[in-house]
């Protein structure tokens, strides 16, 4: 299996990708089964080449990632539509840490950031067309989002929430 079916552009692959970020030190994937344990197989077949090619660029051996992958189920409506912003606002971490306990103080910088930030599939909900935008697949999941404009409005709503209204509103990790 190559790339191009494990992340899902031919009819063999094991996922959908709906959403994605790369972040320095982690990373965070919305996808969608769609075979019995695909998820899982999916995973295996992404870190262990990930960690082959890795080991073998910096002539090293062993284990790259300190644990098993965290998966969580998505049981409601209300929360798949939430990842989506919780994905993409990942990279405002690097602007501000601590964004998400006490505010964004400069909202319009993190809007910036955002849009110039290349390891996520931000800029292809926004409706820029890139290649990597291959690796999703949009009509795997709900279309909350008719047009860009809806997907920019709905992250722009979450990354401009009120701390206090945050903790409210309960849904999500």
């Amino acid at each position: 299996m190559d790339l191009f079916d494990a992340v899902g552009i031919s009819d063999r692959s094991l996922v959908d990708i709906g959403a994605y970020c790369l972040m320095p030190n982690h990373f965070h994937l919305m996808i969608r089964e769609k075979s019995e344990n695909g998820i899982s197989r999916f995973m295996k077949k992404l870190l262990t080449g990930y960690s082959m090619y890795f080991n073998a660029k910096y002539e090293r051996t062993g284990s790259l990632f300190e644990s098993k992958f965290k998966a969580r189920h998505v049981d409601t409506d209300e929360y798949l539509k939430y990842l989506f912003a919780y994905v993409h606002l990942n990279p405002v971490k690097l602007l501000e840490p601590t964004w998400k306990e006490t505010g964004i103080t400069k909202k319009y910088l993190a809007i910036d950031f955002l849009k110039k930030y290349q390891f996520s599939s931000y800029l292809d909900y926004l409706g820029v067309n890139r290649v990597v935008y291959k690796i999703i697949n949009k009509d795997s999941f709900p279309g909350y989002f008719e047009k860009p404009k809806d997907f920019k409005e709905y992250v722009n709503w979450w990354l401009s929430l009120n701390r206090d209204e945050n903790k409210i509103i309960k849904v999500g990790p």
